[in-house]
């Protein structure tokens, strides 16, 4: 994992015309989206990709399943777990209810949002952090497919897949008023356009969407 540098990042909504300013504190960072072979030693629910020697994304992974996979791993190494789940055994009956999440302890997680973006970003302030067939598996360069992690251009701060490839599940709501439980995905995808695969760009998935092109990204509290 990387560790990210502290900071200040501004998140933008383009529905609402909205803007927020974000303080981040440091914290550690997957520098690969998960893979297949990674969640299948722990989840035993996903294909390990062995033609490509596991190396392709995670994917077809809820927002649940991000979260249970989580504290599963934490527990693997003897971490803390990050979240608490309704129900027991941190299985959830429909996948309905709320998730606590621990700031303190040492488990793995889901990046907030504005981590996303400020560990998307490295310092830059541009939509991307480099030119995107450079950087991204995108509609235009994916021949629709996804791609084994690392095979683009890493970011400053040695991040590799921020931008296309598979989306990410980030921890938070995307905007509950409005969408309830819905979670935000960042990134971009091999399927989308150009313009989906920009730092700013913010989607949002009920949390119980599995599809082919949404994975996930590690992260871990540093402990002061």
């Amino acid at each position: 994992m990387i560790t990210v540098p502290g900071g200040h990042v501004t998140l933008s909504d383009r529905r609402t015309e909205r803007s927020w300013t974000v303080e981040v504190a440091p914290y550690l960072l997957a520098a690969y989206p998960l893979t297949r072979a990674e969640h299948a030693r722990v989840a035993a629910t996903h294909p390990d990709g062995a033609q490509d020697g596991g190396r392709l994304p995670a994917h077809s992974v809820s927002w649940w399943d991000a979260v249970r996979y989580c504290n599963a791993l934490s527990r693997q190494e003897g971490l803390t777990p990050a979240y608490r789940l309704p129900g027991t055994a941190d299985t959830v009956d429909g996948e309905e209810g709320h998730v606590a999440w621990d700031p303190d302890a040492d488990g793995y997680r889901l990046p907030t949002e504005a981590e996303w973006e400020h560990a998307c970003r490295a310092g830059t302030a541009g939509p991307r952090y480099g030119p995107l067939d450079d950087v991204a598996w995108h509609r235009g360069n994916s021949r629709e497919r996804m791609h084994v992690v690392g095979g683009r251009r890493p970011n400053a701060w040695g991040l590799y897949d921020m931008l296309g490839n598979v989306w990410e599940w980030c921890w938070d709501l995307y905007d509950p008023e409005v969408y309830g439980s819905y979670r935000v995905l960042r990134g971009g995808g091999w399927f989308d356009e150009h313009w989906s695969c920009r730092a700013s760009v913010r989607r949002r998935s009920h949390p119980t969407l599995r599809i082919e092109d949404v994975g996930l990204r590690l992260a871990r509290s540093l402990r002061p």
